[in-house]
């Protein structure tokens, strides 16, 4: 098996071992005959993709219009999808529209809702566009006990579930077929390539207060949560790895930047993008196996931070970063290619562990804790070439040297630049190895600072990385 290899333009990430994963359906039937004659629903064991469940619950809508008969049809009830997908309207079940999002981390969020919304709203029209799976005896005879009935129903479905074809039994099945929507939607919030995220379907476990739910009613009380922090206020980038851990390795201790779970492995989406321009919140699903399988260990494993409480962590002073004789210019930086990271086990935590970022720079190997790089890049301030120039009286340090000090680098004063030769891999580094305060990233692009202010903190020393 080849090492995974994450490509950013000409530069590549390297690590672990590519997965080869091909998510199937269990060998389970979606719809199993009970013992009255009625038919009953749920998702059989297996591995799905978001358009596979969508199909899998396309069998729920199938039966709605089968026992509303003939003067039914799909139309106003994809019109009713659409609209609880929505972000706002009356019929919408997460109005984020109606809230003033200027963070970051909601923005974000309210982008990625919007775009899994009208994405699952599509391809719940083209799958009614196929006609139904199962025989209309079969539909006919679906019946579920639905514990959602708080969906609201636009004017002309609500006749439809309300008249003489429809009744208590019909209108569980909407609401079932809504809420599994919504659920699938919320479950691939943290995802920026949601529509490749493999979700595993485990088996259900019967008995008193052991039993899941139907389809993904196991995500319940983890989303509920987490949408009452979005809407209260700014989720933290941890509690949205406590959520992302819930709904695709629920076994996994408490949450750290990134997880393995048996179909690969869940990073921040800002590592695959220059950093001048990666989102600062979502999440991305790499097909790889970052942490080896050993002989009675798991499957699943949690990436911590070197530095939990980073205000705390050893820190050295960039006044003592000069350059040593021999040691590369920058002029050398723009030549590195290539980056990988490395597994250090976390000791007494078989399910935790600390990946270290490794660059190396002529003779000499740099490695730097992948947790700080991430934290970094949240932290960090986009300063513009023009305004970042006006401050003079700079002092210039190299790379080399302030990757070579002890624990996180910091400065007491003044303005500091240190050159990256226009390398994002170099950039990287930097980030991890910067104590995260009022450390900016020359954008080319960019007209003046944003973040805090015009110039970030508005106080104390700057650190640039150019």
């Amino acid at each position: 098996m080849s090492n995974y290899r994450l490509t950013v333009g000409e530069y590549s990430l390297i690590w672990g071992t590519r997965i080869n994963l091909e998510p199937v359906p269990g060998p389970g039937h979606v719809l199993t005959r009970q013992a009255g004659g009625e038919w009953d629903w749920d998702l059989p064991e297996g591995v799905y993709l978001a358009r596979d469940l969508v199909r899998e619950l396309a069998v729920l809508l199938d039966a709605v219009v089968e026992q509303l008969g003939e003067s039914a049809g799909y139309e106003p009830l994809l019109d009713n999808v659409k609209a609880s997908l929505a972000l706002s309207g009356r019929e919408s079940v997460l109005q984020l529209d109606a809230l003033a999002l200027a963070d970051p981390a909601r923005t974000e969020l309210a982008e990625q809702a919007r775009r899994i919304g009208d994405t699952l709203a599509r391809w719940a029209g083209e799958q009614a566009g196929e006609g139904p799976r199962f025989d209309k005896a079969i539909l006919g005879g679906l019946r579920l006990r639905s514990r959602c009935d708080h969906h609201l129903w636009t004017p002309l479905v609500t006749n439809m579930l309300t008249g003489p074809n429809g009744g208590p039994s019909v209108m569980q099945l909407f609401n079932e077929y809504l809420h599994q929507l919504v659920l699938l939607r919320d479950l691939l919030l943290p995802y920026e390539n949601w529509e490749e995220v493999p979700i595993g379907i485990e088996r259900r476990v019967k008995g008193k207060g052991n039993e899941k739910g139907k389809g993904l009613r196991f995500t319940e009380q983890a989303r509920a949560a987490f949408l009452s922090e979005i809407l209260m206020g700014r989720p933290s980038h941890s509690s949205l790895l406590g959520y992302a851990q819930s709904g695709l390795a629920p076994e996994l201790s408490a949450a750290g930047y990134g997880f393995q779970y048996r179909y690969g492995t869940i990073l921040p989406a800002s590592l695959g993008r220059p950093p001048a321009g990666g989102r600062r919140f979502l999440l991305e699903w790499h097909p790889v196996r970052t942490v080896p399988y050993t002989e009675g260990g798991g499957t699943s494993a949690v990436f911590d931070y070197a530095y939990p409480d980073y205000y705390s962590a050893p820190r050295s002073q960039a006044e003592a970063g000069v350059r040593a004789d021999g040691s590369p210019d920058e002029g050398s930086l723009g030549g590195i290619r290539e980056a990988h990271l490395e597994v250090a086990p976390v000791d007494g935590e078989p399910d935790r562990v600390q990946l270290h970022y490794r660059l190396q720079i002529g003779p000499q190997a740099y490695r730097v804790d992948l947790g700080q790089i991430l934290r970094g890049h949240r932290y960090m301030y986009l300063g513009g070439s023009n305004r970042l120039h006006e401050d003079g009286g700079s002092t210039k340090r190299t790379a080399a040297a302030m990757l070579a000090q002890p624990g996180l680098v910091h400065a007491d004063s003044g303005t500091h630049h240190i050159s990256a030769g226009g390398n994002p891999l170099v950039v990287w580094a930097l980030l991890g190895k910067l104590y995260p305060e009022n450390v900016f990233v020359l954008h080319e692009e960019g007209d003046g600072l944003q973040g805090a202010g015009s110039s970030g903190k508005g106080y104390g020393a700057k650190i640039v990385i150019t």
